[in-house]
């Protein structure tokens, strides 16, 4: 670990008010580097989707603005483990001015999105207009035990109110509910024991915050808990902001016996008449990248939308479905989404059940639920868990994964995955140096046994090196 990086996580966490000692926050930073052009279809103005939160009155576009993975200056090798590329605030600006000029007025951020920038950047963007054009979102990121306390949560939320340049949050979400290696303690530590529940809920009173609810990922007995004290009447939640997308609508838990199927978070918010928010659409991009096969699929039954537009209109057809995030870090992937929300088609019920075909199919390419979200980074080994397992995924979405030595390909196929690998990880950042600590697995908020398939993946790629005999590879199964 290099000078310039420990600094780095050093200014982060001081920036939570955390010690350097400790490795409990999940570094999020989700700042993109690569180039892109812009689409050259432009979407209409005034013809966004809105839908109204019952709570408020709010008229809220059903598109969100997620500032999680915001553009960055030039194209830096080390932004893809530790965010230290510098946000490009001016390209920030105008896709926030492109963005609201389209009809979005709803932006979620972190006190923890880019290494702690986003806030800042976002409130630098968002200032530049009248208040009452946008609702910001915004959480209580208090993951680490230094900043768990009733004075350090508060402060965190008071520097919110700072950073984003505004004196009330729209909407404030106690952030990721149900993760860590005990959930529960976890939970009453963070929100229960220090009062901060209660706080917040004195700030609503007050109207420093118009909208509370929580953000869910993890122990489905703790999203339980929060409706049981929402139907108790010990806190009102007025949204909740779940992960729904038509992978994870029935198949989530088979793909993860750790998670929780789509269908039951939202059915249980739809009982209680609390409005969802909804969070990975995409699957961090992996619904806007199917296998070839499936994206064909798509592209055939509509050749003027985009693969990712599918899942996009999956999620928006719900109609409890408030808004629906996107971490738009390229003016095209903004244009897109305006382009399908403005205004929303919804799904027929026979498009719905030939999305549920596509998944079902999808679930058969056996890849690893990674969202690329870098919650599990840094590792404190130098490991770069998420562009390994984009690797895999990549490969195996393509068919480029070598399983079978009898296959005329195989030798291609090798080749492509071990070149590719070596290219998108250096040597000494590869799953062969995993020693298996799990630090980095109770910040995954998709629930993966990270050290497990890093060991699995480390095997595979040493066996191609080796070229062992045997016809068929088990880690890379022929997709169907």
């Amino acid at each position: 670990m290099n000078e310039k990086k420990i600094l780095s996580r050093r200014t982060f966490l001081k920036a939570l008010g955390v010690g350097t000692a400790t490795a409990a926050v999940p570094s999020i930073v989700g700042c993109a580097t690569a180039d892109h052009q812009e689409s050259p279809q432009e979407p209409p103005v005034g013809k966004m989707t809105y839908r109204i939160n019952h709570n408020t009155g709010d008229r809220v576009s059903l598109l969100g603005y997620g500032m999680m993975r915001l553009p960055t200056v030039g194209a830096q090798a080390s932004a893809r483990e530790d965010g230290d590329a510098e946000i490009d605030q001016e390209m920030v600006n105008r896709q926030v001015d492109y963005a609201i000029e389209h009809g979005v007025n709803y932006f979620d951020t972190s006190p923890a999105y880019c290494k702690g920038r986003s806030e800042h950047c976002t409130g630098i963007a968002l200032a530049r207009h009248k208040r009452e054009e946008f609702f910001i979102a915004t959480k209580l990121s208090n993951f680490s035990p230094e900043t768990q306390s009733r004075a350090a949560s508060i402060e965190m939320f008071q520097n919110s109110l700072r950073e984003l340049q505004v004196t009330y949050i729209d909407y404030l979400l106690l952030h990721s509910i149900g993760g860590g290696s005990d959930a529960m303690q976890e939970f009453n530590r963070r929100y229960i024991d220090n009062g901060i529940l209660q706080y917040l809920i004195e700030q609503k009173q007050k109207g420093t915050i118009r909208n509370l609810g929580f953000s869910y990922h993890g122990d489905i007995a703790i999203f339980d808990l929060a409706l049981q004290m929402h139907d108790r009447g010990e806190v009102h939640w007025d949204f909740v902001q779940i992960e729904l997308n038509y992978l994870d609508w029935r198949h989530a838990k088979e793909i993860n016996d750790r998670n929780t199927n789509a269908e039951y978070l939202y059915g249980e918010l739809v009982k209680r008449d609390i409005p969802a928010v909804i969070m990975e659409p995409l699957l961090g991009g992996r619904l806007a990248k199917l296998p070839d096969p499936l994206a064909k699929r798509l592209l055939q039954r509509d050749p003027e939308r985009s693969v990712a537009s599918w899942a996009f209109r999956y999620a928006g057809t719900y109609p409890k479905v408030l808004t629906v995030l996107s971490g738009m870090t390229f003016m095209e992937h903004l244009k897109d989404n305006l382009l399908t929300y403005s205004p929303l088609k919804p799904l027929t019920k026979e498009e719905m059940q030939f999305l549920e075909g596509v998944a079902s199919d999808l679930v058969s390419y056996n890849t690893i639920p990674c969202n690329d979200c870098k919650y599990c980074m840094p590792c404190p080994y130098g490991i770069d868990i998420p562009a390994i397992f984009v690797h895999y995924n990549k490969c195996l979405s393509e068919d480029n994964a070598p399983h079978d030595r009898m296959d005329p390909d195989y030798a291609e196929r090798r080749r492509a995955f071990l070149v590719g690998y070596d290219r998108a990880v250096p040597r000494l950042r590869q799953a062969d140096h995993c020693i298996g600590c799990g630090q980095c697995e109770p910040h995954c908020p998709q629930r993966i046994r990270i050290p497990q398939e890093l060991r699995r993946i480390s095997e595979y790629a040493e066996t191609l090196r080796r070229e062992k005999p045997g016809h068929h590879h088990p880690d890379a199964p022929k997709p169907q």
